[in-house]
């Protein structure tokens, strides 16, 4: 092999690997909720176990180059608070919350939206045009989300509204995150802020622990704690690593259109471990919802 293609090879690796990892949380959690733990417990012990990994990776970040020439200021200080708070523990408790209510694919379908809503945010905020294809792709999205959507509510209820209401909640607030984060990312370095966000996200989810559930909450089945270290490094930890190594590879546009693997995995792992339905609705949803995002991703730079 050309020694020239192997960042390539191992790029695209990086990211199909690091999409599949993500994907897994949803499965993890859902497993986690059998044994009759809330999301406040299931998102503590997650980033619980992440958070030493999150304050080293930030601690490296700091002795790199870029921020040695670019201290962190009082104003970056509030900013990666901001940004932690709102697109890694905001983001994260909703996922959990909406995850007791739905299947592990409608959550994964409805969180694959969020190249659309950056779209979208990009046009609210900052009154960016938005291309006609482009928006006929995120139509073709948002009609995959419904067609699934739909179905699931004819089986279970009210309760997909309110679950699918909390995964799209969260879906936004990940989408303000990225938005504002690409306004800093280029000046105080990725990894740092990633690191440091993250470190807040996981302060947040203890701190709401300690203040809505009594110590004895804390005592919760060794299975949990199993899938809570599971998710913490596989699904966290790892995959936030594997996604940056791959931008820093094959870029940005291609590394998100390899995730394009994620909800399909998740779909797999749905049917393989939670015994989730697999039928024509969620094929054709999963197909709109892909279709459109690909279309998205790949005019997004025109």
């Amino acid at each position: 092999m050309p020694h020239s293609q192997r960042p390539a090879l191992s790029g695209l690796l990086l990211a199909a690997v690091g999409a599949i990892a993500f994907s897994g949380k949803a499965i993890i959690v859902k497993l986690s909720y059998v044994y009759g733990v809330d999301a406040v417990t299931v998102i503590m012990y997650r980033m619980l176990f992440a958070l030493p990994f999150f304050i080293a990776m930030g601690l490296w970040a700091e002795r790199q180059a870029i921020a040695r020439a670019n201290p962190l200021t009082r104003r970056d200080v509030l900013s990666i608070a901001g940004l932690g708070f709102v697109g890694y523990y905001l983001s994260s408790y909703l996922d959990f919350l909406g995850l007791q209510y739905i299947t592990a694919s409608l959550e994964r379908l409805i969180l694959y939206l969020n190249p659309t809503l950056v779209v979208l945010l990009g046009w609210v905020l900052y009154k960016k045009p938005v291309q006609p294809i482009r928006m006929v792709a995120m139509g073709v999205s948002y009609s995959g989300v419904l067609l699934v959507f739909a179905h699931e509510l004819t089986l279970s209820g009210a309760d997909v509204a309110l679950g699918s209401g909390l995964i799209f909640a969260s879906a936004i607030t990940y989408a303000v995150y990225l938005i504002f984060s690409g306004q800093m990312v280029n000046r105080i370095g990725a990894l740092r802020l990633v690191g440091w966000a993250t470190s807040v996200a996981c302060v947040c989810c203890i701190l709401q622990f300690v203040l809505l559930r009594p110590i004895s909450a804390a005592q919760v089945p060794v299975a949990v704690l199993g899938l809570a270290l599971l998710n913490a490094l596989a699904c966290t930890v790892a995959p936030v690593l594997m996604v940056m190594m791959a931008i820093e590879r094959i870029g940005a546009a291609l590394t998100a259109q390899t995730g394009m693997i994620g909800p399909m995995a998740t779909i797999a792992l749905g049917v393989w471990v939670l015994n989730e339905p697999l039928n024509i609705w969620i094929g054709a949803g999963t197909l709109l919802v892909l279709s459109g995002v690909f279309i998205v991703s790949k005019y997004g730079t025109r």
